[in-house]
């Protein structure tokens, strides 16, 4: 068995988002992830105070990691803003979600935050972000300020649904999503 030295928090918060994708917040349970980790329970409250501290973390982990670090990656490149926004749809379907859990973590946090207060801020304060982001994008390549914000809420909540969709074999996230932003830039001059 493993000792509470040999995993990092960044560990446990996998194996939690892991534990969620699969069923739900209510499987957020420190015996239960120890179990799947192969760890005793201790070693959690070596990085953990309780369950409570270990969503809170998961959630600032989550905002941190899906969309603050890809904006950050996204903005130190040089390129226009169409060819950032190509980047975006890119890294926002690469396999960084895989030891998260998968194309489903994003829907596992959305369904999460239905009943969670703190997940529900969590959740709006990164729909609002991630939108903002890609309205910027858009406005920077040739959208008016009011089609660069409806742009981004109709490629942002594509990506949402085509997660779903991708999940169950039934779409091409990546591919259908690069197809919708090159709609939209070459209809940009009516947006």
């Amino acid at each position: 068995m493993a000792t509470k030295h040999t995993l990092t928090s960044e560990d446990w918060i996998k194996a939690a988002f892991r534990a969620l994708t699969a069923g739900g917040a209510h499987a957020i349970r420190a015996e239960a992830i120890a179990r799947d980790l192969k760890v005793s329970k201790g070693s959690f409250y070596w990085h953990f105070k309780d369950v409570p501290d270990l969503k809170a973390q998961m959630l600032a982990h989550w905002a941190l990691e899906a969309t603050d670090t890809i904006i950050a990656e996204i903005e130190a490149s040089e390129e226009p803003a169409d060819v950032r926004l190509r980047l975006l749809v890119h890294a926002a379907t690469d396999d960084r979600s895989l030891p998260y859990g998968g194309l489903l973590t994003d829907g596992a946090v959305r369904e999460w935050a239905r009943f969670d207060p703190l997940a529900a801020e969590t959740l709006k304060a990164v729909d609002q972000r991630r939108i903002g982001y890609v309205a910027d994008l858009l406005q920077r390549s040739g959208f008016s300020a009011s089609g660069s914000r409806s742009g981004a809420n109709a490629l942002y909540g594509a990506l949402i649904g085509l997660e779903a969709l991708a999940a169950s074999g039934l779409a091409d996230l990546r591919g259908d999503l690069i197809r919708l932003l090159e709609a939209l830039l070459h209809n940009r001059e009516g947006v």
